[in-house]
């Protein structure tokens, strides 16, 4: 299944840096940080009225912490949630907690989803929080209730090993972080990211009965759980074209990308790599594929 088959959603009408009421009781303001991994921007969300939350601050950007500030002028912030630790998500914290002494929750500070080999690093290391720390941990099923509002942490590693959506329980919807979006795909990069975590958790979410996702980026997924089927689907696709390469023979990662992503914007180029990386991970553990020594992004892979 090509990553054209999930019914994406591309639409999204709204300037950054304003305030949309998109569900209710749940405004978005959107921040100036376009780009292919991005999309429009990092969506930051208030939860209720009066006394509040806010989901994803968003990135250090000056200009959108004013706005998000200036959306709750007169009320008081009482939790900041935090799905994951991606300099996209997460660096604005420190000054948003400054201005309203706001509870930070997550799942944990940045850490890889597997130890990490001989001469590795983090593959986006650039990309990560490594400074974040909450002011409490959250753990899977823990409820969080404020005045108008009771969220339930759903942990959803995957694209970041301590990436956390939570549940909205008075408007059966769902903040899903980067986990689940309407506009695309997300990157499953190891070590950070690890695709048997993020399989596994898109399963744990097709089970859940939210039928709204309010995503980091882009606008809401609707019919929810239907959509989570056509990501899994859609993952199952990409093993078994890999699968498929590698009954032709031994192959790179660059061969295997090259076969398996036709017309693919050349910027994504280095994380098709990565992602296809994350799926030999799996493949190995699960005794399917064979690599020398660990899987690596420079290694070749054969089938069992």
């Amino acid at each position: 299944m090509a990553a054209e088959d999930i019914p994406f959603d591309k639409r999204l009408d709204l300037a950054p840096e304003t305030v949309q009421e998109v569900a209710p009781g749940v405004r978005r303001v959107l921040a100036n940080n376009p780009g292919p991994f991005t999309f429009k921007g990092t969506m930051s969300y208030i939860v209720g009225r009066g006394q509040v939350a806010i989901v994803d601050p968003g990135p250090l950007d000056d200009t959108h912490i004013a706005a998000l500030l200036d959306a709750v002028r007169g009320e008081t912030v009482t939790h900041i949630f935090v799905t994951h630790t991606h300099r996209d998500h997460s660096p604005a914290v420190p000054k948003i907690k400054a201005a309203t002494g706001a509870l930070v929750l997550a799942e944990g500070p940045h850490r890889p989803a597997r130890a990490l080999n001989i001469g590795e690093a983090p593959r986006l290391d650039a990309s990560n929080d490594t400074e974040f720390r909450p002011d409490r941990s959250l753990a899977d099923g823990e409820v969080v209730s404020g005045k108008g509002f009771t969220i339930e942490a759903v942990a959803t590693p995957g694209h970041t090993a301590n990436h956390m959506a939570f549940a909205f329980k008075e408007q059966n919807l769902l903040f899903s972080g980067d986990h689940v979006m309407a506009w695309s795909t997300p990157v499953v990069a190891p070590p950070d990211g690890a695709m048997s975590d993020y399989v596994a958790s898109l399963h744990k979410l097709a089970r859940r009965p939210e039928a709204i996702y309010l995503p980091g980026h882009g606008g809401a997924v609707r019919e929810a759980p239907a959509f989570v089927r056509h990501y899994i689907v859609h993952r199952q696709g990409r093993e078994a074209s890999i699968l498929h390469r590698l009954a032709k023979g031994e192959a790179d990662i660059p061969t295997i990308v090259r076969a398996i992503y036709i017309g693919l914007d050349p910027r994504l180029v280095k994380a098709a790599g990565l992602s296809v990386l994350a799926h030999l991970e799996d493949l190995v553990a699960r005794g399917i594929v064979a690599t020398e020594g660990p899987p690596a992004i420079d290694g070749r892979y054969r089938l069992l």
